[in-house]
Order: structure tokens, then sequence, then C-alpha cells
């Protein structure tokens, strides 16, 4: 009678027997140590942000609440609404509908210029596309007061602009200190805003849709408006608040084109600061200032912004 020897494979140990097994309180044990170290290499930024953001910010708001005394001063114990009541004057909004109304414009008049290039610039070899983005990255590298000064002039009464036209027999151009001279400097000053997040958005795009359209019989109209613009919205979204934002409280150019002659919000929150020594309405204004901002951004992230 034979026996057989029956082998047995050898029984594998628990997870949590084996050192550095993959367990879930192993790999629970590993995030917490993660979510540690960023934290520790984000601290430095975010005591930055918080030092010299939020907490400037926080000061705006507060003073927005305050009172002012009869000396110009500011008494942070007689909290109310006082400033943001005297926003509801006829003045201040037909500041605020001056500088909505120049924002837009502003804001329209880039997206018409900076579509066409952007659209160019996405459509180019590599080689070509990084020559003419250095050509847009140009005005950064100097600063902004100089570049508005420059406008100042070349648009005066003497410029470049009014020789010219003096020269064709046009006689003197009167630009400067007027609302074109404003909107042609912040057109200048915010443009590559505009023309960066819709060359991100075009060129990024999926280019066999085009192609189908074309395939299919549309015209290039019809691919523009049905395929190319709503793939390129996420960009015209950006690109808008990114110009419009800033030109709706902008100061220094109103302040150096317009001279001042047409105020704008910005131009009258530095006067309640600097002049009026009314801080608390213009940290009122500055604080509805933040908050059409903020809004501007949540609606930018809601609207597709993720996708650039």
């Amino acid at each position: 009678m034979s026996h057989r020897t029956i082998v047995r494979p050898p029984m594998e140990p628990p997870p949590e027997a084996v050192p550095g097994a993959a367990t879930p309180e192993f790999e629970a044990a590993n995030q917490r140590l993660d979510r540690r170290r960023g934290l520790l290499l984000a601290l430095p930024s975010w005591a930055f942000l918080t030092l010299f953001f939020a907490i400037p910010l926080l000061i705006v708001v507060v003073y927005s609440f305050a009172t002012r005394n009869r000396f110009g001063g500011t008494d942070l114990s007689g909290w109310n609404l006082e400033g943001y009541r005297e926003l509801g004057q006829e003045f201040v909004l037909n500041l605020v509908f001056r500088s909505f109304t120049l924002a837009v414009v502003t804001t329209v008049i880039c997206l018409v210029v900076a579509y066409p290039f952007a659209y160019f610039l996405a459509t180019r070899s590599p080689a070509v596309r990084n020559l003419m983005l250095v050509f847009v990255m140009i005005p950064f590298w100097s600063n902004f007061l100089v570049r508005n000064y420059a406008w100042r002039v070349l648009l005066g009464n003497d410029g470049p602009v009014s020789q010219a036209t003096e020269a064709v027999g046009l006689g003197e151009t009167t630009i400067l200190f007027t609302q074109s001279a404003v909107v042609l400097g912040l057109v200048y000053g915010f443009l590559p805003f505009m023309i960066l997040p819709l060359y991100a958005a075009i060129e990024r795009m999926d280019w066999s849709l085009v192609e189908a359209s074309r395939d299919l019989g549309a015209t290039g109209w019809q691919t523009f408006r049905k395929v190319t613009f709503p793939l390129s919205l996420p960009g015209v979204i950006a690109g808008s608040i990114l110009v419009f934002v800033p030109s709706f409280g902008a100061y220094v150019t109103p302040q150096i084109l317009g001279g001042g002659k047409d105020p704008m919000l910005g131009t009258y929150i530095v006067a309640q600061f600097l002049e009026a020594r009314n801080w608390p309405e213009g940290a009122a204004a500055s604080t509805v200032l933040m908050v059409v901002m903020l809004a501007a951004t949540l609606v930018y992230f809601r609207t597709g912004g993720r996708t650039l």
C-alpha cells in the first residue's frame, strides 16, 4: 500500500504581518504624512498671503463700517452703514456707470482685436509662435506708469500723432485728456490679458472638429460660429474677466491720459482716502469693488475656467 505525500502550498502571511504592506492603515498614515509635508511646504506662502493680502483686505472691510468724525478722523467704535449709503448718491452712481461703460468698451475692443491675433498665433509653427509670444509679453517688461506717460507724450498736442495729422492737412489732434485717450490706454495696457487666455484655449481645442465641419460642407463663418467659437469660449470668458475687472477700477490710466476731467471709480476711491479723508466711504467703495471682482472670478471658474 503506497502512501502519497500531499504537498500543500505555503500559507501567505496576513498583510499586517508583512513589514511595509499596503494596508488601509498604512495608506492612511502615508496620506497624513503627505498632508503634513504639503502643509509645511505651503506654510511660507500661506503666511505671506495672510499677512500681506488677507489682513489688509479685512482692515478695509472693517473701516467700511466705521464712522468719520468732524475732524476728518475715523472712529472704529461707532459701526454703521453710512459709508455704503453714501455710495447711493447720484454723483457716485454716475461714476460707477461711467467706469462700467468704459470697462465694457475696453473689454469688447480687446476681444475684437485679440481674437484674430490669438487664432493666427495658435495656427503658426512653434518657432513663429514663440517669437510672437515674446512680442506679446514685451510690454510687461516695462513699468505700467512709464507706459502711460509714453502714451501721454504720443497723444499730446505737440506729440507725433498730432504732428502727423497736421502734416497730412487734418489739423491738430486733441485726443489727450478725453475718454478716447483713456480707452486707448486701457486697451493697450490690458490687451495681453485677453490674448494669452484666448491663445491657450484656441491652441488646445480639437482641430479635427473644425476639419469635420468643413468636410460636411459648412462655410468658414458657420464653422467659426458653431465649432471654433464655442470651443474657445473658456478663453473668451477668462480674457474678458481679466480685462474688465482691472479696467473697472483703473486709476493710473484715467488720471494720466484723462487728466481727471471725467472721474472714474478708481479716482473716486483714491480721492476719498487722500483728499477728502473719508476713509469709511473709500473703504466701502473698495469693498464693493472687491465683491465685484470676487463674483467675476467665481463666474470664471464656474463657466469653464478650469479647462484652460
